[in-house]
């Protein structure tokens, strides 16, 4: 099935998502990779912006300043089982429902998933372009400064984002193992 969301995304509309599914989203994601994951949860308000109505998205991406104003260069997924260690304390304690990312999760990932009604979807690797071209705005950027610009939280407003495939669901099913 192929869905489009918009942001946020409802406990019923993720509960309606199984694997296989193809979604797309519209609204407000945040990037965060390992060590905004690890900022985050040794101080949840390091950040002035309550995440828990965003997907989180984990992406590093290459961005360009221009008259004070930022833009997406790329902003392709990065992998995401280095975060594996933190996902389950981060649904729990931000309330994620929905996870972008590229490549395999674990058994810690897919218990918090279906314990915490979130999904996890994966984004093609390499497509860095297009996923910049639906990255509508740049809306703030955080921890620049501390953690350089792939690392940062960067809060983007997108338009029909994707498509991401649903590859572990909140029923604790996964496509990694078929």
């Amino acid at each position: 099935m192929e869905y489009y969301f918009d942001l946020p995304v409802s406990d019923d509309d993720i509960k309606k998502l199984h694997i296989g599914d193809i979604i797309y989203v519209s609204g407000d994601i945040f990037t965060a990779r390992d060590a905004a994951h690890k900022m985050m949860l040794e101080n949840p308000n390091i950040i002035p912006v309550d995440v828990s109505d965003m997907a989180l998205y984990h992406c590093g991406p290459l961005m360009n300043k221009k008259n004070k104003e930022w833009s997406v260069v790329s902003a392709g997924p990065t992998t995401s089982s280095r975060m594996e260690i933190f996902e389950n304390d981060f649904i729990k304690k931000f309330k994620i429902n929905l996870i972008i990312g590229k490549g395999y999760m674990g058994k810690d990932t897919q218990k918090a998933l279906q314990k915490y009604i979130c999904i996890y979807a994966t984004y093609t690797g390499g497509a860095g372009a297009l996923a910049a071209d639906r990255i509508k705005k740049v809306k703030d950027v955080y921890l620049l400064d501390k953690l350089g610009m792939a690392e940062a939280i960067w809060v983007f407003n997108v338009e029909n984002f994707g498509p991401l495939v649903i590859s572990m669901d909140s029923y604790g099913k996964t496509l990694f193992k078929r």
